[in-house]
């Protein structure tokens, strides 16, 4: 799968713009804040709905305007399809595949697969717990249109239990109220840990081979699924624990606390490993999760990277330009200087300036 053309109206710093891309390597060059990001983001938006950036809709809406439209020309197993995407300021977006609105999200998920790469991503391991929860869910959604399902019911089912808890002084018949949430909390939330605990557990083997070949069998690497709360004990956990929820006004025990625990020789990256490792192992997240969702839809996933070359050394750098080579990179960078030295084929190359992209020859 790759996409063949994106077209944008008012989206972030874009009044127009139309672009096309080879099914292999594309380079946007240009000077930081020119809008360079703002196409992967695009891009990204196209596929999931949501921005890598958690913006709101109405904050890429291009500054002075109502609406902003997105449409991507996708090709997957040589059948073209046509994503347009409407975000406007005052009400919800609108999203159309090949002509035919569809009524919910997850009606996108799995059209096209994207997997997005950014410096931000090489603090994934060294950065709070919810940026590990982000990576399990930003993949699981595409992979899965009923896990979407299911964190979104999740997700608005925490938001009553929470709203409720908040205002605990004011209601009566609070555990009759609190059953009724926390009856679908549990039924919701077993789901993402089974589902989480499985993407993890296939996730393991391709990171543990991925790591042993960047770092030359030097490393062993461990990676685990660790739930705040087992899926069998979670109605009863969730039932002890109301107490201790209504006096911090908040859900304290549930998937939204899970996290990823990563270990290198045994020991803890998130907390002794070196800036090295631990970049090392944010690569190979990456690396394994292309690698993974390769053999899971039988098809190449779409990368974008977003001005990660600068912050690799020439070690990673390799590695990551190895594991690319046959899928359709859309790559982002102050200059192309580095490409040129690693004698990396590129397919198409364009100068972004200003919100005026044009290509090179």
């Amino acid at each position: 799968m790759y996409i063949e053309s994106i077209s944008l109206n008012n989206f972030r710093n874009y009044e127009t713009l139309d672009i096309e891309f080879s099914d292999k390597t594309n380079i946007l060059y240009g000077d930081n804040a020119q809008g360079k990001t703002n196409v992967l983001e695009a891009a990204y938006v196209g596929a999931t709905t949501k921005s890598h950036r958690m913006a709101r809709d109405k904050d890429m809406i291009r500054i002075g305007e109502e609406e902003a439209h997105i449409r991507l020309n996708v090709k997957k197993r040589d059948v073209s399809h046509r994503i347009d995407m409407h975000l406007r300021k005052a009400k919800g977006k609108i999203v159309n595949i090949d002509g035919l609105a569809i009524k919910r999200s997850s009606e996108l998920f799995g059209l096209i697969n994207i997997i997005f790469f950014s410096p931000e991503d090489l603090s994934i391991i060294k950065d709070g717990p919810g940026e590990r929860r982000r990576f399990m869910d930003m993949e699981l959604c595409q992979l899965s249109r009923i896990y979407y399902s299911n964190l979104s019911s999740y997700n608005k089912v925490l938001n009553q239990r929470n709203n409720l808890l908040r205002n605990s002084a004011f209601q009566r018949d609070m555990d009759a109220m609190l059953d009724v949430w926390d009856q679908q909390l549990v039924q919701f939330g077993k789901r993402i840990i089974t589902e989480r605990k499985n993407f993890i557990d296939m996730l393991r083997d391709v990171i543990i081979r991925v790591h042993g070949k960047i770092t030359g069998g030097r490393e062993t690497i461990d990676i685990r699924y660790e739930p705040n709360v087992e899926a069998d004990q979670f109605e009863d956990v969730l039932r002890n624990k109301r107490d201790m929820d209504i006096r911090n006004s908040a859900t304290m025990v549930g998937p939204q606390r899970d996290d990823i625990g990563i270990y290198i020789g045994g020991n803890d990256v998130r907390v002794f490993g070196s800036q090295g490792q631990q970049r090392t192992v944010a690569l190979t997240m990456k690396l394994a999760e292309i690698e993974l969702v390769r053999s899971m839809i039988s098809d190449q996933p779409i990368l974008l990277l977003d001005d990660v070359m600068s912050e690799l050394d020439s070690k990673r750098r390799n590695a990551l330009l190895e594991g690319i080579e046959d899928i359709q990179t859309i790559i982002t960078c102050t200059g192309y200087d580095d490409f040129i030295k690693e004698r990396m084929k590129m397919d198409r190359i364009y100068h972004v300036d200003q919100g005026s992209i044009t290509e090179k020859e």
